[in-house]
């Protein structure tokens, strides 16, 4: 059984999983307005995989026994200066939910719940690659920043990315 402050934690993680999801979309739809399509769908396979999170939280929730509650989502920006600026702000958003996972981990422990701990390492390590993908984004940004055809190209290698659903997903249904 679910701890308490571990469960609403969980739930809490769970809006911010669907409030990530929002921000990627949002990001997705500014990117595409300027003409930016590789940089579209890159923002819109995060906002999948971020639904995808969400959801691996609720199943879990569900296999404890445990409710899950929505809650409202907060508004989202729907417009950055640039498309470095919204590599950036996913960098600190990253950062973020990190801390935030970091928290559950810690609240699991405290509470010696086993399989919430190995549940929660593979967000830890989702996390680490998050993080990197946005640094890497960003460094190849910067190297093209002013060359128009550097974007362009840059934009057509992001057309390539494709979705996977995450590993947790796939063996639960």
């Amino acid at each position: 059984m679910l701890s308490q402050k571990l469960h609403d934690a969980i739930n809490a993680q769970i809006n911010a999983e669907l409030w990530s999801a929002y921000l990627y979309l949002s990001m997705s739809m500014d990117a595409e307005a300027k003409g930016y399509k590789g940089v579209a769908n890159w923002f819109y396979i995060q906002f999948r995989e971020e639904q995808d999170h969400a959801r691996i939280f609720m199943n879990y929730l569900n296999s404890r026994d445990a409710k899950v509650e929505l809650k409202p989502i907060e508004e989202v920006r729907s417009s950055w200066d640039s498309v470095l600026d919204m590599f950036k702000q996913t960098l600190e958003h990253e950062k973020k939910v990190t801390s935030l996972i970091n928290n559950l981990a810690a609240i699991a422990k405290e509470d010696n719940d086993f399989a919430s701990i190995n549940r929660l390492v593979w967000f830890i390590d989702e996390q680490v690659e998050e993080e990197e993908s946005a640094r890497e984004m960003i460094s190849a940004l910067e190297a093209v920043e002013c060359n128009k055809y550097g974007m362009y190209m840059l934009d057509k290698e992001m057309a390539t990315r494709v979705y996977a659903a995450p590993s947790p997903l796939t063996t639960a249904e």
